[in-house]
């Protein structure tokens, strides 16, 4: 082995030692990074809580704009400075691209939060085996409006496109209200889909009404998505879509947008 000279054995020695460190003060920027990141969610969770007791948010994740930060809560979302001093409600706006980054976002913890509901809890009218599913509609009813009838009444065309129907009872006249009686009927009947298509005919449905059932649950959730009418509908990609919409025509926007996400 070649014997080096002083000179560029120092030489050598000072380079690996700047290399290494270099590496370390990055592992250490690196890792005080992620304390003041989790120091900063910590500060958020603090004050929110204090603002909004007994609710918890979802996540807290750095934003595209520099020192705000995402809060969601279920399908909401919300803005909070680094400091957690002010909260923001609204959307950003890339004003380079004319891009919302908010929307996007909303939509995704929008099929979460159905999601976190579950089929179990859900009234699903599937597609017959025949028929793939190709997209799934999950649409916030009332029993008794017209509009949610027509709807009900055309399930075999919506089916026959492959598409799936997952009903969420809201009662737009509230808790205790007869809509609130039926829907509740529906679900504590041995069979729910017959009861359902008894009861969208506007025929009374004989069953019990103090069975466990989740129609408080989707009540509390329309009111967080923003329904205010109903039928509701929720697309696969999150998007709500108020009002009755014929299968002809509800086909073609599922599609567009399925093939522009």
């Amino acid at each position: 082995m070649q014997n080096l000279s002083p000179k560029l054995f120092v030489s050598i020695f000072l380079i690996t030692l700047l290399f290494s460190v270099s590496s370390f003060a990055d592992s250490v920027g690196k890792t005080a990074m992620q304390n003041s990141d989790k120091d900063v969610q910590q500060k958020i969770r603090t004050n929110l809580s204090s603002l909004l007791p007994g609710l918890l948010p979802d996540s807290i994740t750095k934003t595209a704009v520099p020192g705000l930060y995402e809060v969601v809560f279920g399908p909401r979302i919300v803005y909070v400075t680094e400091d957690a001093r002010f909260l923001v409600q609204g959307s950003i706006i890339d004003m380079e691209t004319r891009e919302n980054l908010t929307e996007p976002r909303l939509n995704e913890v929008k099929v979460q939060a159905v999601e976190n509901i579950g089929t179990e809890s859900m009234l699903v009218y599937s597609p017959p085996k025949d028929i793939p599913i190709k997209h799934v509609v999950t649409v916030f009813t009332d029993i008794d409006c017209g509009y949610c009838r027509k709807l009900h009444g055309e399930m075999a065309d919506y089916n026959g496109k492959g598409i799936e129907i997952r009903y969420l009872f809201y009662p737009r006249a509230g808790v205790g209200s007869e809509s609130y009686k039926k829907a509740v009927k529906v679900w504590c009947s041995k069979d729910r889909h017959e009861a359902m298509d008894i009861s969208k005919a506007g025929n009374p449905v004989d069953a019990r009404t103090d069975c466990d059932n989740p129609v408080d649950e989707h009540m509390k959730l329309g009111g967080l998505v923003g329904v205010s009418g109903t039928p509701a509908l929720v697309l696969d990609d999150g998007k709500v879509v108020p009002g009755y919409v014929p299968a002809d025509r509800l086909i073609k926007v599922l599609d567009a947008r399925k093939a522009t996400n």
